[in-house]
């Protein structure tokens, strides 16, 4: 994922993250409430949450390449690249997952919310793993 690619993936995602917060805090305010789990207004909430944290973490990954591309190490990079891709995949995976089941979505969709967490997991441990190598600075 080129820096281009990454910064163009962070500011759609941050985009949709507030658009769909905001669509569901007014236009489907009634069917969230409504919705059969009991907690739709909630689970939608905890799924914007996590849309646009990730959505900053990737813009701030983009940033930081951008910024110190001559201090950070070549595999640094990679790792810092791979975690904001896991970010984006968890983002679609776990928030896009919480969105259609507050909406009353198909239960066998349940799978797919963990399955995103753990690739925001895995986006986290690679910050860690990239800092730990000596990703930044001297």
């Amino acid at each position: 994922m080129t820096n281009k690619t990454l910064l163009l993936a962070a500011g759609l995602a941050g985009l949709a993250g507030v658009a769909l917060g905001a669509f569901g805090a007014h236009a489907l305010r009634d069917t969230l409430a409504a919705a059969p789990s009991g907690n739709g207004v909630e689970t939608w909430r905890t799924a914007t949450i996590y849309h646009l944290v990730h959505a900053v973490a990737a813009l701030g990954v983009s940033l930081a390449l951008a910024a110190g591309g001559g201090t950070i190490s070549p595999a640094a990079q990679r790792l810092l690249r791979a975690a904001a891709a896991c970010w984006l995949t968890g983002v679609m995976l776990f928030s896009g997952s919480l969105y259609w089941l507050a909406l009353g979505g198909p239960k066998w969709l349940w799978p797919v919310t963990p399955l995103g967490g753990l690739a925001l997991l895995a986006g986290w441990s690679l910050v860690a793993v990239a800092g730990w190598k000596g990703g930044a600075g001297k």
